[in-house]
């Protein structure tokens, strides 16, 4: 393994452990095993490789919900869609640091378009996941308005719960609270 692709492996690890604005340079380049300079050289900055490490990390955590949340075999969309909150709540409390570096980005971008532009990437790639999930199919076979409809409601509320479980992690909603809220909402709709 190379200095770039450890300063890669480091500046997750550190996502992890302290989040975006509590990581040092010399945090990752400990972790990385290498000098400070490794980052400028391969990175240019310590924010163009926590941001790469922060998307890394988002795009394999939504590869492993999308394999661990396969519909159950009787075809049951409701205990699929509980299972999805759960394990969506349960990673809020068990990684907050890296959720809080998501939100930490999303501060960032506004200030940097280049970093805008990747993050608008990332949440269109997180609308189709989050479609393809529900819908039980590959990401291929999302038809582009179940991506503008239900990837992006799914979206917006795993975001606006992600928030509420980071800001008040004790009175965080459980996912049977999510479920009954939703099936509110659906029945307004009507």
């Amino acid at each position: 393994m190379g200095n770039r692709e450890a300063l890669l492996i480091g500046a997750k690890a550190c996502l992890r452990e302290k989040g975006y604005d509590r990581t040092a340079v010399r945090d990752i380049a400990t972790a990385a095993g290498v000098s400070t300079a490794a980052i400028g050289y391969h990175y240019g900055s310590r924010e163009a490789l926590l941001n790469q490490a922060l998307f890394e990390i988002l795009d394999e955590w939504g590869d492993a919900m999308g394999r661990a949340l396969v519909p159950d075999a009787d075809g049951s969309s409701r205990a699929h869609f509980e299972r999805i909150w759960e394990s969506l709540i349960e990673q809020f409390g068990a990684h907050p640091d890296l959720w809080l570096a998501t939100v930490e980005l999303f501060m960032q971008a506004q200030r940097q378009p280049e970093l805008r532009a990747a993050l608008a990437g990332g949440t269109a790639q997180g609308r189709r996941g989050m479609a393809a999930i529900l819908d039980g199919v590959s990401e291929d076979e999302v038809p582009e308005t179940s991506v503008r409809t239900l990837g992006t409601v799914q979206l917006a509320l795993v975001s606006g719960v992600m928030f509420q479980c980071l800001s008040d992690p004790s009175s965080a909603p459980t996912a049977a609270e999510v479920l009954e809220g939703v099936r509110a909402l659906a029945e307004i709709a009507r």
